[in-house]
């Protein structure tokens, strides 16, 4: 009986141990519990917006005030007036909030540093998914909301505590008129530093004015210039946050010279000591820019990469300095744009703002923007879908390119009508590449076939496939376009996900990925056929081209797994056009028996040789005489 209640005790511990293993084993990663209650939260403020909640908190943690205990207010305003000087009377109030609204975006300011805490764009949306519905929901699409942000002034004023005064310490005065919006905060009677915003209707842009009014007498005189810090936390928005961390970074324009950016891969720093027409904190589609209407003095900016698991995508900051010959009436202009990058929108603006979008700076991106772009638009206004667009994209380069594949093609066929001249000088020479590639070029120049006639479409091929790979991620018009069972274009597509990341592969498997490796697989095994057949592969190079040709497209589905929705389904089109138009030309357009007439009668014909042929002709000879030497002397 105790035999019997020892093996009942073991066997049911042994169940605890496997249901305990089992349970850990299967237990979410604290990552993963988090970003399920961030997006749970999300969804939760769709249906229970915050309220506001104004502080009323002056500068308790500034050098020289006691953070705790009761000061009194005599005290209090003596600190306050050794801290910020002048503008001591600006360091207590009320935070409120205050709201500008167009057709488009919804904008928030605080009164506490007159400055931008969230900007709502009322066309666009976040996807998340709901861990607990299985399903995606789309969330409001918030800029410059994060709370770690920074938007300051940097003041030189010459009576306060390190002869400098921050505006984000200070409470401003708020006067609203229509769509316009008045920070003031005073340095004493008629003394004092202004911020005005306006907002027009359908815009995305707000007219931006600083203004310094009678503070010469407080200003200090060393100092003719005054900066701005500005730092954004970029929220991850996008579905694939490796792209997006990889098309984010700080973008600017020297007033004569070419935009330039950040790195966008790693962390960075640029400074600028030119003068700078604007300074743009850009996501993979969205940015947040000011654009002087004049110029700005300087410009430092970096960029911060944060770890894969944070949170936010990157830290962003640009310190932007500003002259001031005579702070007792100076004015800024500026254009504070916060909105998507639409290539006709930023175009606008004028200075090359367009090149905020990631199309890229070689040629490619000069393809990208002033042929791609127009092109697409033109055919979306057209055929009202993102993934028909890409079919028609496709067939229009297909035709483009038709006159110089048929040449390939009848390239090919003639190099096919000499493959058994080319096999009776294989048998004849054997062990003798050397001689066989001389003597095989000789032919080829005899019948008048050029062995380099099929590149050129290949060639050609290559700078559109370049541009597409940055055009599909940066182009917004292609953000959350579904086709198919891609839901975005301008991401990846996924009909199975895993639970964890398979290194090098991803999380996901994309449809058009694998349909891109069977058929460039398809086109792989009917071009070697095609070689062969003409006699351009023969011995080991044909072995191993066969063994690159099928290899390339199982490693490279690694790579295209995560890649852009709309490049792979170009890919994928482009491989099927090219198989049935090849088919086609050869059943319909390749006369065989034409071609070796024409072969005998450019046989009969008398050569000219040019003197790069003789030049090639001797260099060849001469190679093939040494090592006929080599192997005379073994």
């Amino acid at each position: 009986m105790n035999k019997e209640k020892l093996n009942n005790a073991i066997g049911f511990g042994l169940i605890f141990l496997i249901l305990f293993a089992w349970m850990q084993f299967n237990k979410p990663s604290r990552e993963k519990l988090e970003a399920e209650k961030r997006t749970r939260d999300s969804i939760a403020q769709l249906q229970t917006p915050k309220p506001d909640t104004p502080a009323n908190d002056s500068i308790t943690n500034a050098p020289g005030l006691s953070t705790s205990g009761t000061v009194p207010d005599s005290v209090a305003t003596q600190r306050l007036g050794a801290v910020l000087g002048s503008f001591a009377g600006a360091g207590t109030g009320t935070n409120q909030t205050i709201t500008l609204e167009n057709d488009v975006m919804k904008v928030d300011f605080a009164s506490k540093g007159g400055r931008i805490t969230k900007v709502e764009l009322k066309k666009y949306f976040k996807v998340a998914h709901d861990s607990i519905t299985k399903k995606d929901v789309k969330l409001p699409l918030y800029l410059l909301e994060d709370p770690k942000n920074v938007f300051n002034y940097k003041l030189p004023i010459a009576d306060a505590a390190n002869k400098t005064v921050n505006t984000t310490d200070l409470y401003f005065q708020s006067q609203i008129n229509g769509k316009k919006v008045s920070f003031k905060a005073y340095a004493g009677d008629g003394k004092y530093i202004e911020q005005l915003y306006e907002l027009k209707d359908g815009s995305y842009g707000l007219q931006y004015q600083i203004n310094t009014i009678g503070l010469g007498s407080v200003w200090d005189q060393s100092q003719n210039t005054f900066n701005l810090y500005w730092e954004n936390w970029l929220d991850k928005i996008e579905k694939n946050s490796s792209y997006e961390r990889n098309y984010s970074t700080v973008y600017f324009k020297p007033t004569d010279e070419n935009p330039d950016y950040c790195s966008c891969t790693k962390s960075a720093t640029e400074e600028v000591k030119l003068p700078v027409k604007w300074v743009s904190h850009s996501n993979q589609f969205f940015n947040s820019s000011l654009l002087a209407k004049n110029s700005f003095k300087s410009l430092t900016a970096e960029t911060e990469v944060l770890p894969e698991k944070s949170p936010d995508l990157k830290r962003i900051k640009s310190t932007i300095t500003f002259e001031n010959p005579n702070p007792n009436s100076q004015s800024y202009a500026m254009d504070f744009y916060i909105g998507p990058n639409e290539f006709k929108t930023l175009n606008a603006y004028g200075n090359s703002f367009e090149d905020v979008i990631s199309f890229g700076s070689s040629i490619f991106g000069t393809i990208n923007r002033w042929v791609f772009h127009p092109l697409f638009m033109l055919l979306m206004k057209i055929l009202g879908s993102a993934g028909l667009s890409i079919l028609a994209l496709t067939l229009l380069v297909k035709l483009v390119l038709l006159p110089l594949t048929y040449k390939m093609m009848y390239s090919q066929a003639k190099m096919a009508s000499l493959k058994p001249f080319i096999a009776k000088i294989k048998e004849k020479h054997p062990d003798d590449t050397q001689t066989q590639q001389v003597e095989t070029m000789s032919l080829y120049r005899e019948y008048g076939v050029n062995p380099l006639g099929g590149c050129l479409p290949l060639v050609l091929q290559m700078p559109i496939w370049f541009a597409l790979y940055r055009f599909f991620p940066a182009a917004i018009e292609f953000r959350q376009q579904s086709f198919l069972w891609a839901t975005d274009l301008s991401s990846y597509d996924s009909i199975y996900n895993f639970s964890k990341a398979i290194p090098m592969y991803g999380d996901h498997v994309s449809l058009f990925s694998l349909l891109w490796m069977v058929t460039t697989l398809a086109y792989s095994y009917y071009t070697m056929k095609d070689q062969e057949m003409s006699g351009q592969l023969g011995g080991q190079n044909a072995q191993m081209m066969k063994v690159m040709q099928y290899a390339m497209p199982v490693v490279f589905v690694l790579f295209f797994n995560n890649f852009a929705a709309g490049l792979t389904c170009y890919l994928v089109f482009s491989n099927l056009l090219n198989i049935s138009q090849n088919l086609a030309i050869k059943r319909f357009f390749i006369d065989h028996d034409k071609i070796r007439e024409m072969l005998e009668v450019n046989k009969s014909k008398p050569k000219k040789r040019s003197a790069f042929q003789e030049r090639l002709d001797m260099a060849m000879k001469e190679q093939q005489k040494r090592q006929a030497e080599k192997k005379q002397n073994k």
